[in-house]
């Protein structure tokens, strides 16, 4: 794992979190327990603040960053979509950002809140509590159901596991 303090700015990771030796964490980062830090990965608090909560999952090539001396947080038990960008805004708990998606400075997502693949949420845009948002720029389609939410918990609970798996299944083959 790479993890850098930057100009006295210390990461602080939780209880039973991975996070992959080529994920990279630099500054004032507040990681929570049993989060899953993927490949590729770069949360930087260099010159921002980034708090992500606990039961986070933060996929492959994800990159979270924050303002000069703003604050980018990220909830509990929310889903980081594979190469997603979250750039200074608010995403809430159990949220789902997806694959490629972005979401730029100001932005909040909302509890249970959904942003599909590829969508750009435009600065300042909310998406509500239990809403989804596609397209470029996200527009709000639809609501989140209840059938959404046990299968989105069901990932989540993947990834919970896989934190605790990771350090104890992983070994490197020979090359």
């Amino acid at each position: 794992m790479t993890i850098y303090e930057f100009e006295g700015r210390i990461p602080k990771i939780g209880k039973n979190s991975y996070v992959s030796h080529s994920a990279t964490v630099i500054g004032k980062v507040t990681i929570g327990s049993e989060c899953y830090v993927a490949p590729g990965a770069v949360v930087k608090g260099d010159y921002g603040e980034v708090r992500i909560g606990n039961g986070t999952s933060v996929q492959d090539n994800v990159v979270v960053h924050a303002r000069p001396d703003e604050l980018t947080i990220i909830g509990n038990n929310v889903t980081l979509g594979h190469g997603c960008i979250i750039h200074n805004a608010t995403i809430n708990d159990d949220a789902v950002i997806g694959m490629g998606a972005i979401v730029s400075d100001y932005a909040l997502i909302g509890e249970w809140a959904v942003v599909g693949e590829g969508a750009v949420v435009k600065q300042h845009f909310e998406v509500p509590a239990r809403k989804i948002a596609v397209g470029i720029p996200a527009k709000v389609i639809t609501d989140v159901r209840e059938q959404h939410m046990e299968e989105l918990t069901k990932f989540k609970a993947t990834y919970r596991n896989l934190a605790i798996r990771y350090p104890i299944g992983l070994k490197k083959i020979k090359e």
